[in-house]
Formats: structure tokens, sequence, C-alpha cells
């Protein structure tokens, strides 16, 4: 909790003069009852009109007082909370820039994104009503009560003895209010995970006419929000109910027990009325506590949810060793890796030198997109070293590995923006020669320039009026402007015809490219005249060699071929 509320501190003297005129509005609140008494007692009973309009003139400039401090209190309060949220929303999503993949299996898109906006409302909400009532609230309880004492504390002790029996039924509320909402936000989470998975695969539903059955699922995972809320607001609201009935009673039992008093002569008919104002604001203070309750409770689940994004712990972003440069080796040394119990890779050792053309083939579940992430830390191995130019990349900085790093994913992501900035993404300081260059060597620069507004061109979501093809091109420019020292293509020319795909291969070795080229497939062809091709099988390196030597040497090479070719074709070839 320490750690969310330590975004206030830059705005602590806003923070401080807000609390401070909420305390002057607080003394003016309280001091009212006093006056009323004094003009009930030493102007109405006795008939004298100077000090009803004396102290009456008085009141009103107090209040007129308390209504400018008000003001400027709700002013400075929500100008706290409001960059209170700003700071917090901004740290988390630094926070999350910095997690790995298998932090992101963790915390799912949906619910990172409640925690990001819900789960910040919330606590921002807290922060503004904490210096305007929430802090009010019962140091108003606690002043009247002081207040009605110095008054008459006989009387007052009838209020005193209903304060007890009500801390002890919001303390019941509010713990188990904290569990409840702590339940409606994962509920929240849930609703936000399917209506993000409805808006991704709108097309697909509507393709496949499935609305109805996404309605369904909806509807479920929306009543079951709809209920936890339900539960929860019910317990909240039970508790305004129950205050009212035992402050109501001290009430009562104040006038009956004042009326005897007043009658004895024992008291002042304006000290009454004084305590019942205390007992009057007093009741309304509590009242509010269903409230206060409520925003309390959500808060804290809230804030629970947001340390455990922070306390997540990150790869490595600091080091007193730089990245090697330029790269001469790449080596895997006895890597293994698992996402669960079960083994992904086992035992992997290999060494790559830089300027060769690398093929790394499998059916799918071989591992060989798991391979290729380990290499920018996106995953971490569980055991073993990755060493560029004989150095552990654990030791260096992960943004200078990653920098020198270009990744092409198997699913391509476009965004709303034109082409040339889209390949710019890779590069954010390219020239525009060298978003040209790029488009040239990824084989899309003659289909840009058919374009009516060529590099200008917008794309809609995610490159939807492109093909297959054109995205993968485009996402090859993209990781190719940064000039990498390790371009890493994950299945990423699969929607490309073997002439492309060919001529994109040659356009790579007659570049001035001169990094590793790492080049994940299932197609042989895709592979077929890279430098050396790796053959993974259930996570596994089961060959390595050129294409000739695996078809000659290699069963599992031979079955893919066969697989891909038809049966007697790599002997035919290998005749040939």
């Amino acid at each position: 909790m320490r750690k969310i509320f330590s975004f206030i501190y830059p705005y602590r003297k806003a923070a401080i003069i807000a609390a401070i005129l909420m305390l002057v509005e607080l003394a003016v609140e309280l001091w009212l009852p006093i006056l009323m008494a004094d003009i009930i007692d030493n102007g109405i009973i006795v008939r004298n009109s100077s000090v009803i309009t004396s102290v009456g003139l008085f009141m009103l400039g107090l209040t007129i007082f308390s209504f400018v401090t008000s003001i400027v209190n709700t002013y400075l309060a929500s100008y706290v909370s409001q960059q209170f949220a700003f700071d917090l929303r901004e740290a988390l999503f630094e926070k999350v820039q910095s997690f790995s993949f298998i932090d992101f299996n963790r915390f799912p898109t949906s619910s990172l994104i409640t925690r990001l906006t819900n789960d910040v409302n919330q606590v921002q909400l807290v922060i503004f009503m904490g210096l305007r009532i929430m802090v009010r609230a019962p140091l108003l309880v606690i002043g009247g009560v002081v207040m009605a004492l110095f008054v008459d504390w006989q009387i007052a002790l009838l209020l005193t003895v209903a304060i007890p029996l009500v801390i002890v039924f919001l303390y019941f509320v509010m713990k188990k209010g904290i569990a409840l909402f702590a339940l409606v936000q994962e509920k929240l989470d849930r609703v936000n995970g399917v209506m993000r998975e409805n808006l991704v695969g709108i097309r697909l539903i509507k393709a496949l006419r499935r609305s109805k059955y996404e309605q369904d699922r909806f509807r479920v995972v929306n009543n079951d929000l709809f209920e936890r809320n339900v539960a929860s607001l019910r317990l909240i609201e039970l508790a305004t109910p129950v205050l009212l009935i035992i402050m109501n009673v001290a009430l009562v039992s104040v006038i009956w027990f004042g009326g005897t008093r007043i009658i004895g002569g024992d008291t002042k008919v304006g000290d009454v009325a004084a305590i019942i104002t205390y007992g009057t604001r007093i009741t309304v203070a509590l009242s509010m506590f269903s409230f206060i309750l409520m925003i309390l409770s959500r808060a804290r689940a809230s804030v629970h949810r947001m340390e455990e994004v922070f306390e997540t712990e990150t790869v490595g972003r600091k080091s007193s060793r730089s990245l090697p440069l330029p790269l001469r080796t790449l080596a895997f040394d006895d890597i293994s890796f698992s996402y669960t119990e079960a083994k992904v890779l086992k035992n992997i050792s290999f060494s790559l030198e830089c300027g060769q053309f690398i093929g790394i083939l499998g059916s799918t579940g071989t591992g060989k997109t798991s391979l290729i992430q380990l290499i920018p830390r996106l995953y971490e191995p569980d055991s073993g070293e990755i060493k560029w130019n004989d150095v552990n990349v654990n030791e260096v900085p992960v943004e200078e590995l990653r920098r020198a790093i270009g990744v092409v994913p198997q699913e391509v992501m476009l965004f709303s923006d034109t082409i040339g900035e889209n390949i710019r993404w890779g590069k954010e300081d390219a020239s525009m020669d060298e978003i040209v260059d790029a488009a040239k060597t990824a084989q899309i620069h003659e289909f840009i320039m058919t374009l009516p507004n060529q590099y200008e061109t917008e794309l809609g979501q995610k490159g939807v009026n492109l093909s297959g093809g054109q995205k993968q091109r485009l996402s090859i420019a993209r990781a190719l402007i940064r000039k990498p020292e390790i371009l890493i293509l994950d299945d990423s020319t699969s929607a490309l015809d073997l002439k492309t795909e060919a001529k994109l291969q040659q356009a790579l070795r007659d570049s001035d490219f001169q990094g590793l080229i790492l080049l994940i497939a299932q197609k042989i062809s895709s592979v077929k005249e890279a430098d050396q091709i790796f053959v993974l099988d259930d996570g596994e390196v089961v060959g390595k060699g050129s294409h000739l030597t695996l078809l000659s040497e290699n069963e599992a090479y031979q079955d893919i071929y066969s697989s891909q070719y038809g049966e007697g074709a790599d002997h035919a070839e290998k005749t040939s």
C-alpha cells in the first residue's frame, strides 16, 4: 500500500492545504451549534434582539467563510487526486512494458486493462473523498461527541453509548466488503476479457455466424459480475439503516432525558438543542459511512491488485556490462526451457556465426518459436546460457540486447497509421531513404508505389486493407530498418509465394545487411538455401547441416521432405 500512495508525495503541499481547509470547514460546523444555543438562551428566550442579530450575522459570516474554504478544498482535492491517478497509471504502464512473456501469462490482457483503468479510478476516488469528506466524517463524529460532552456531559453520554456499537458493526461490514469487492474486480476482468476477444475476433464471429453463442457467453460473465455487485452492495447498503436505527434511538433518548432535565431546571433549552444538533450531524456523518465503506473496500481490493503488478520481478535491466558489438558468435550452451512442468526445450547446444543464414525447421509444437524467444530474453531459460561473443546475455542490459535484434513475429502487428510510419516504427529517426531501402529489400516497395498515396497510404486496424503476404513484408521491412545484429524471422514468410520468398532471401544476401539471420519455418522450401539448417523434434535438435546433407543423412528431415514433396522425392533430388 505504501508504494501506491507514495504517488501523492509530489503533491503533498496541495494535499496538506486541502486537509487544513477541510479542518477549518469542520471547525466551523462544530462551532455553529454553540452559537445557536447562545441565540436560543440569550436571545430568543429572554427576547434580546441584539443578541439574535449580532450572533446571527456572525453565524452568517462563518457560513460564507466555510463555503469559500469548501470550494478551494474541492479544487485542491480534485487536483491532487487527478495528478495522483495520472502518475500511478503511467508508472503501471511503464512496469507492464518491462514484463517478460511469462509475466503476461500470469496477467491476462483484460486484467491489466482493468488494473490500469478501473482500479486506478477506485483509488483516485479514495484520494479525492479522503481530502473532502472521508476524514471529515469520522472527525465530525469525534468532534461532535466531544463538543456535546462539553455542553452537558450527562445528556451527551447517551450519544457516546451508541458510538462503540456503530464502530463494531462498521468493522464487520468493511472486513466482509473487502473480500466481496475483490471478487467484483475479478469478475470485471472476465467481462473485459470476453469483450476484448469478441472485438478482436468480430470478423470470424460474423463469418461463422457465432454471434448468438458469443452473446450467451457474454451474458453468463455479465450476470456473474451483476450478482457479485449486488451481493457487495447489499452488504454495504445494510449499514445505513442499521446506523440510523442505533443513532435515532440515541437521539430519542437525548430528547427524553434532556426534556426531563429542562423541566427540573438542571439544564438550558439551548444546550439540549445544541446536543440534538450535534447528534443529528453525527447521524448524517455516520450515514455516509456506508458510501465510504464501499469505496474503501473497492479501493483496498484495487490497491492489492496494482501492488501485484509493481511487485512482479521482471528481467534485469541494470548491468555494468555493455553488450559487445558487433556480434561475432551466438552460442546456446545446454539450454532447457519449460512453460510449466513439461520441458519444451531440452539440453540444446550449438554455436552460430555472424553473417550466416540459419534455418530452424520442425513441425508445429517442436519448440522453434520458444527457442528464438530466449535470445531477446522474452522468456528466461530454466538452465543453461545464451552467449553473445562469449558473454552471457543475462549480464547485459536487456534494452541494449533488444535494440540489437530485429524480430518479425508469427502474428503480424500493424498500426492504424501510414505505411511509412509503420516501417519507421522499427527506427524512430529513420529517414525516407532508409524506409525505401528497407521496403525494397523486403520486396514490398513496388507494391507500395502502385498505391495512390504510396508511403503515405493509411492502413486500417492491423493492416486490414492488406493481404497476408503484404503484411509480412511490411513487418520484415520494419525489422530491417533498424539494421540489427540478429534478424529473427519467425515463420514470417509463410504467406509468400515461392518466387517472392526466393527474391526476398536473395535481396537479404545482396544487401548491406551483415548480421545473423534466423529463419523459423515449417516449409523446407523456406530454408532450403540456408547455410545451416537445424531440425527440431520434441524440443531437441535432431539434425543440423545443409539441405543436401540432411536429405542424405537425417531421417527426421527426410520424413518432413517426403510429407511436403511426396514419397520418393528425396531420392530423386539426391540423385539429380
